[in-house]
């Protein structure tokens, strides 16, 4: 009879790579969760985005700095 190794398609702790353990999903420990915290608190961890027209329909401009 075969037997499916189920570590090896187990979800992985995106931080370490160890088995994760689902009181910290995605995480293995509270560590891990930690670190991860930390990365994107401290800004490591971005997610680009687009700037937006302004209310009015148009883009500011890049050098707004018409304040004197």
């Amino acid at each position: 009879m075969n037997e499916i190794d189920h570590t090896l398609s187990a979800p992985r702790c995106p931080i370490c790579g160890k088995a994760r353990d689902e009181a910290f999903r995605p995480f293995c420990s509270k560590r891990c969760a930690d670190i991860d915290l930390n990365r994107w608190l401290s800004g490591v961890y971005a997610i680009p985005v687009k700037d937006d027209e302004d209310e009015d329909g148009t883009r500011p401009a890049d050098n707004d700095n018409n304040e004197r």
